[in-house]
């Protein structure tokens, strides 16, 4: 019996000739991502242990991301605890440089590799074609100090993906829909794989948006096959693959799902779920208070190119706050260089500093009781942008931008 991707990379993580789904085994991790919304916890349990150390730290990145620039004392404080630690022990360290993932996917992936990251967008790395997944502080650590962890062998879900996506349909739209067709349990503890055709149509940035929301539907990680598209991207960035893995003609999927991207349309993932989903214009109408443009998900320069191109001539409605945060410094760089930036601003637009912002809830953005938002953001539970009672709604740059035109969910070609 042959293996699929996920095995293949556990297989040489773990230093064996072949896995199945369901083994166990020890693996050694090749990189170690962790942020400021736990790494301040990591850090407590390492100085309570009897005999302190890390394995190596050439494997551990920790960014500063979640609450940039801090928001309270109490903020300050554990990024302080943080920036002081990675300074002591020699750590690569990030603040103000973009979200964790945007950073790994521009610094650090590579191909084949095995990645644990304290936080569970991690499977974003599969764009990649490297098993990404998010662990707790406690197996993080187990991690940073042996360098070494256990994986159970995940089933592997397949999606066969052809043809191309519709003009003014993304990415976006298609992993909501996946996600909506399968149900936020669909894929737990399993690899959701994509191949075919239809992914040779698809942008790094198309890639990575797709991965990093597969753990919305319960996956444990993400892959791609790496083709020239990936590796241009990797080349583009200075990196080499450590090994490129595409499954085997014999190997065992739990499932195949068959996906024509032709028949994919704008989507919106209603409260309080993100498989919550209908079609965007069974959702026009419904009013808005802020628009979010911005995150891991959908923060990269091909989203602001296409919230730009909608909104330039236009205002955002006077009702309305318009969040913009690109996902990484050399995001915002770029967006600044082509005068995206100041097309958002004209417009009426807010444009932040890279970070989570509003995604995650608990600084910029934060949404009052009663209040709605549209956001690119990668989750819509209650209470996740602020006020336990208050609605988020999720949808692609494009259906943002126009919402935040038309002051209600809108799609581009309602504005």
């Amino acid at each position: 019996m042959g293996m699929t991707m996920a095995e293949k990379i556990i297989a040489r993580a773990a230093g064996v000739d072949h896995v199945k789904a369901g083994d166990i085994y020890t693996v050694e991790v090749d990189q170690l991502l962790s942020n400021d919304g736990t790494t301040h916890l990591t850090i407590d349990m390492y100085q309570k242990l009897k005999h302190p150390r890390i394995a190596d730290v050439k494997k551990l990145v920790w960014v500063v991301d979640h609450n940039v620039p801090s928001d309270s004392p109490k903020t300050a404080a554990s990024q302080k605890k943080m920036r002081d630690f990675a300074k002591e022990h020699g750590i690569t360290f990030y603040e103000g440089q973009g979200v964790c993932h945007q950073v790994m996917m521009e610094h650090h992936v590579r191909p084949g590799e095995l990645i644990f990251g304290a936080d569970s967008h991690t499977c974003a790395y599969g764009a990649l074609g490297a098993f990404g997944t998010g662990v707790g502080c406690t197996d993080y650590l187990y991690a940073m100090v042996t360098g070494k962890s256990w994986v159970l062998v995940p089933e592997t879900l397949r999606f066969h993906l052809t043809g191309k996506l519709s003009e003014g349909v993304y990415a976006r739209d298609l992993i909501l829909t996946i996600i909506g067709q399968i149900g936020a349990n669909g894929a737990n503890y399993k690899a959701m794989e994509f191949v075919g055709e239809g992914l040779q149509t698809l942008t790094m940035s198309d890639r990575i948006s797709i991965c990093n929301l597969c753990v919305e539907a319960g996956a444990k990680t993400a892959l791609m096959e790496v083709d020239e598209i990936a590796m241009e991207y990797l080349h583009q960035h200075g990196r080499e693959a450590k090994a490129c893995f595409q499954s085997d003609e014999d190997a065992n999927f739990a499932q195949t799902y068959e996906i024509d991207l032709g028949t994919i349309r704008p989507i919106v993932a209603k409260p309080h779920f993100v498989d919550n989903v209908c079609p965007a214009v069974e959702a026009a109408g419904i009013r808005i208070d802020e628009a979010f443009l911005g995150s891991c998900n959908n923060g990269r320069i091909e989203d602001l190119r296409v919230g730009a191109k909608i909104i330039k001539g236009k205002k955002v409605h006077p009702l309305v706050r318009f969040l913009v945060v690109p996902a990484s410094q050399a995001v915002y760089q770029e967006a600044l260089k082509e005068g995206i930036l100041a097309t958002f601003m004209e417009a009426g637009a807010i444009v932040m500093n890279p970070n989570c912002s509003v995604c995650w809830g608990s600084c910029q953005g934060v949404i009052g009781e009663g209040e709605t938002l549209i956001s690119t953001g990668t989750r819509n539970f209650k209470g996740r942008a602020g006020h336990k009672d208050s609605f988020v709604y999720l949808a692609s740059a494009a259906t943002v931008t126009a919402s935040a035109i038309k002051g209600e969910i809108a799609t581009a070609d309602m504005v």
